[in-house]
């Protein structure tokens, strides 16, 4: 069986010698090249932005009219609108819900989506597969000498729960409230005095809940603290993270991280998709 490969996550980048010709309307058209592809693996078409559904819906449609009989397979690195994933008032839209039935309409035979913040985005695609980052973790973890990992909330702590079990990892959990003013509160659900800790979480952006867990977890006695996200966004930086974190961790699914990131000696991006 066959399979193409196009990536939805990251901005784009031609390495199939297809074309998407834009017109002076907005209008995109997808153009095969001359040489059919093989019957196997197809290389990479990254995509990133609202923009670009519709440039993978394009290439969708082109590639059904040529090639029927393909096994189509869409790879989404950093899903766009993921936190959406719900309706957070009555006179507000469901982002997400509207990014996954754009992507449902295209009927791809297959969709794979790195480490998507809930649940709701598999169940809102038809044939969706998560792809967790448990490999990458373990990698990090078989590295250094930690005791165990910290999840930030509830749904970061079921995510790991069963993971950590089987693995024979300690899981310590964090929970998360705000104050009147909307300063996160944390409280810690085990004893880490003396312990090196790896915060684990799908996403960052601005990261101020990493921020005050790190500095809590330090002033409860811990003696490094590190934080992999899979998604690092860090749209502020990450200076202030680093006053109380060691080391960050991240890959490259977000293709809008700031260069300033990729050359911080303290942070390590893994190059999982080709820019």
């Amino acid at each position: 069986m066959s399979y193409l490969i196009l990536i939805l996550g990251m901005k784009l980048k031609i390495e199939l010698k297809m074309k998407i010709k834009e017109y002076t309307d907005g209008q995109y058209t997808a153009q095969l090249p001359q040489t059919p592809y093989k019957d196997e693996i197809i290389e990479h078409v990254m995509l990133y932005g609202y923009d670009n559904l519709f440039k993978a819906a394009s290439v969708k449609e082109l590639l059904d009219f040529n090639y029927p009989s393909k096994h189509k397979v869409l790879l989404i690195p950093c899903l766009i609108g993921q936190r959406s994933d719900r309706r957070f008032s009555a006179n507000e839209s469901f982002d997400l819900k509207v990014i996954c039935n754009f992507i449902k309409s295209m009927n791809w035979d297959s969709v794979q989506i790195f480490d998507p913040h809930s649940d709701v985005s598999s169940a809102l695609i038809n044939n969706s597969v998560a792809l967790p980052p448990f490999s990458l973790i373990l990698k990090i973890l078989n590295e250094k000498n930690y005791h165990a990992i910290i999840t930030p909330d509830a749904g970061a702590y079921k995510k790991y729960s069963k993971w950590c079990e089987k693995e024979n990892i300690s899981l310590i959990a964090a929970n998360k409230y705000r104050d009147e003013s909307g300063v996160p509160i944390i409280q810690v659900g085990g004893n880490i005095e003396g312990k090196n800790l790896l915060i684990v979480d799908d996403l960052a952006d601005g990261g101020r809940t990493f921020k005050f867990l790190a500095r809590k977890l330090k002033e409860q006695g811990a003696s490094k603290v590190d934080l992999y996200v899979s998604h690092g966004m860090f749209h502020f930086g990450v200076d202030e993270l680093l006053e109380h974190i060691d080391k960050i961790y991240t890959t490259n699914s977000y293709s809008q991280q700031k260069q300033e990131l990729k050359n911080n000696k303290n942070v390590h991006i893994f190059e999982l998709w080709r820019n």
